[in-house]
């Protein structure tokens, strides 16, 4: 690739959705490049290796769909991957259709400002690099901009400090250590009992009580591998047209409607069960009646109750301010049972909050606890911090971040008024992480190339969502929303975790088969709620179509 050199398209990210586009679009003729902060493919499970991390999507369908020889080959070991083996998979993918080549890694993307004479989009970098193309897709995750609590004095710390979403490529060895856990989010709890089986003392800094439900991880039985196997295009159809692209059926029974006795029953079996089983395969009106939401956090609450045998702590890992699976509910392995261990220290921040972090480790308004280390697991600027980071301009030089001031406005979650020819993978206002990410992301994946290769097709050079298509549909986002439970609940679905941030519903709860059947319906109407236009004269001709490749499979 050549920076002076107008391409195609410019794909930012070498995750999961990254590294489809760049193929998506190489094999349909158009020049395309990749750019990508970190110096390997991987994304999010390039950054997560903090001890521990590991998917909530089972193995079987975590993965892509349009590989199917790959998907007979890959080994299905254990019922949820851990980060080295996803990595595994994501490199194993880039070497086999030869995607290296077609990134920039090392190279940050710090702007992205649009020349509406030229309709191009000019990009650079933090090393100073420049390139330029017709269209930009950003495939930068929905959780890949840590959130750092600026706590009073946290440069002091004179030991070591890490965050679970900036982990270093190295094991941390926390054997002989006082180490410091600060929040309890899905990477903290996931961290937890992986850093307490090492350090001499662990001191968990719980911010707010999580329900988590156990992933019952374990090997998987090779016989229902090759059922699995077998059956793949099925599993993969069901999936597309699911709730949450998970190819299970959902329950249609209703808590409300079952006794005690039932409903206990039910809860025991999709605890034991292990994974999403409880939210999803119990009863179907857990996130839409506040009554039938109580039994199942009473049913967790008295599952602390059995596994804490410290009253005091297991009072403080209950939660009572928000719905059960509200906020994203982790999986986990032996968190609760962790704080049965006598070199593990539970501390409430909302009864002892922090006031300094001192050279010596974290002092709260009831005493000093002296630390080695500190962990920080306090999560992320979810959905539109990644894109806000990337310091986008649209017409008139707009930021996004001022477009975005009273919260994000798309189409779809794929496209936004004002930014023409951008195109969000999984953004704000699509399912992205209410859902099983590859499923989203073969399907956004899938309407972007689409999407180009009508507008190559019929002449047209710019696309962009309405005005009218972007509010219409960020109302519909919320009006969905608000018939859940959702919208109870404190969390970062709503921006909850980020001071300033816009309090509105993120992702878009409808599902995922209703929502690609959307999708679908807005492609076969020729892109209605965008509109395509030819380039003005004299702007810079697009460049040929490179020959088409055959896809694999």
């Amino acid at each position: 690739m050549s920076d002076a050199e107008p391409l195609d398209a410019v794909v930012i990210g070498a995750g999961f959705a990254g590294l489809y586009m760049v193929y998506r679009l190489r094999e349909q003729g158009f020049s395309v490049h990749g750019f990508e902060r970190a110096d390997g493919v991987g994304g999010t499970w390039y950054w997560n290796r903090y001890p521990g991390a590991r998917c909530d999507s089972e193995i079987m369908y975590y993965s892509f769909s349009f590989l199917p020889d790959l998907e007979q080959e890959w080994p299905l070991t254990e019922r949820y991957p851990a980060q080295p083996e996803i990595l595994r998979y994501l490199e194993t993918v880039a070497g086999r259709l030869d995607l290296l080549k077609e990134f920039t890694f090392g190279t940050e993307v710090t702007a992205i400002e649009y020349d509406e004479p030229a309709s191009l989009w000019t990009l650079r970098t933090a090393e100073g690099r420049i390139a330029t193309a017709r269209y930009v897709i950003t495939a930068v995750g929905c959780l890949s901009t840590a959130n750092r609590p600026l706590f009073p004095g946290s440069d002091a710390f004179a030991g070591v400090s890490l965050h679970t979403g900036d982990w270093p490529k190295e094991p941390v060895d926390f054997t002989g250590k006082r180490v410091a856990v600060v929040g309890t989010g899905s990477s903290g709890i996931q961290a937890i009992p992986e850093i307490a089986a090492q350090a001499e003392h662990l001191t968990v800094f719980q911010r707010t009580a999580q329900f988590t439900i156990p992933a019952e991880n374990g090997p998987l039985n090779q016989e229902m591998v090759e059922l699995w196997k077998a059956n793949y295009p099925e599993w993969r159809r069901r999936a597309r047209h699911s709730r949450a692209g998970f190819p299970y059926v959902p329950s249609i029974n209703h808590a409300v409607d079952a006794s005690e006795a039932e409903r206990n029953k039910t809860y025991e079996a999709a605890w034991g069960s292990g994974g999403f089983t409880f939210l999803f395969g119990s009863f179907a009106d857990i996130a839409l009646d506040e009554a039938a939401n109580k039994t199942a956090a009473d049913f967790v609450r008295g599952k602390i109750d059995e596994i804490v045998r410290d009253p005091d702590t297991a009072g403080m890992l209950k939660p009572w301010d928000f719905p059960i699976g509200t906020k994203r509910l982790p999986l986990d392995t032996n968190y609760y049972e962790t704080f049965n261990q006598p070199n593990v220290t539970l501390v409430d921040l909302k009864r002892t909050p922090i006031e300094e972090i001192t050279a010596t480790g974290i002092r709260t308004s009831a005493c000093q606890h002296d630390l080695d280390m500190i962990v920080y697991a306090t999560g992320y600027d979810a959905l539109t911090g990644p894109l806000e980071a990337l310091g986008i301009r649209g017409r008139g030089g707009l930021p996004l971040k001022d477009a975005w001031r009273e919260g994000p406005r798309t189409y779809l979650g794929l496209a936004m008024p004002g930014f023409p020819n951008l195109f969000t993978i999984t953004g704000p206002g699509s399912p992205s992480v209410l859902s099983n990410m590859p499923v989203s992301i073969e399907q956004h994946v899938e309407w972007i190339g689409d999407c180009l290769a009508a507008a190559r097709e019929s002449g047209a050079d710019i696309i962009e969502a309405t005005e009218a298509a972007a509010s219409a549909w960020t109302d519909h986002v919320q009006e969905v929303a608000s018939v859940t439970l959702h919208v109870k609940a404190a969390s970062w679905y709503m921006g909850a975790n980020i001071p300033g941030k816009p309090r509105l519903f993120l992702p878009y709860i409808g599902g995922v088969g209703p929502y690609r059947d959307h999708c679908a319906a807005v492609a076969a109407s020729g892109y209605e709620g965008f509109t395509m236009s030819c380039l003005p004269a004299g702007a810079p001709p697009p460049k040929p179509p490179r020959r088409i490749r055959k896809r694999e499979g």
